[in-house]
């Protein structure tokens, strides 16, 4: 095997691996973060992370109807739809309409999917600011040809299924 080749198969290896740790990573900060704020807020409902992220897009955009909710999530309306009646049901979000348009249904956070709101933003800024401070080892070169190879990367992805 040419060294071009085996370097292209290594790169194969690691990428492999880093979605397996990728996974790994994700169910251990979810069960950490859904006890922590279980811990935070008396009373929280079983939520998975797709609801808590779709309160996020609610507390991030209030008012947002649902297939803003699809898009911004890159997630079905049907999904959502589904999604936003438990979170109605149990307590986390509302429905409103507009003064001027009383067809459109228009989502936004109660007082507790506010706190979880606040939660979830304050989770996701230390999480952030981990991941730059790894970026910061590296040049603005690398971190351009990072930006080009995740982006193809989740192309790539997309197109597997």
């Amino acid at each position: 095997m040419d060294n071009s080749r085996m370097n292209k198969q290594q790169v194969y290896d690691l990428f492999i691996k880093f979605l397996h740790r990728r996974e790994e990573y994700e169910n251990e900060k979810n069960a950490f973060f859904l006890e922590k704020l279980r811990l935070e807020i008396p009373n929280v409902t079983a939520l998975n992370l797709t609801e808590v992220h779709v309160i996020a897009c609610i507390g991030e955009h209030e008012p947002i109807n649902l297939t803003s909710i699809a898009e911004r999530m890159e997630i079905s309306k049907g999904n959502v739809s589904k999604i936003c009646s438990k979170l109605t049901n149990n307590g986390w979000i509302r429905k409103s309409q507009l003064s001027d348009n009383k067809k459109e249904v228009y989502f936004r956070l109660t007082a507790s999917g506010k706190k979880l709101f606040v939660f979830h933003e304050e989770q996701h800024g230390h999480i952030q600011e981990k991941f730059i401070r790894l970026l910061d080892r590296y040049d603005e070169a690398e971190v351009e040809f990072m930006k080009k190879f995740l982006s193809d990367a989740i192309d790539y992805l997309g197109d597997l299924s």
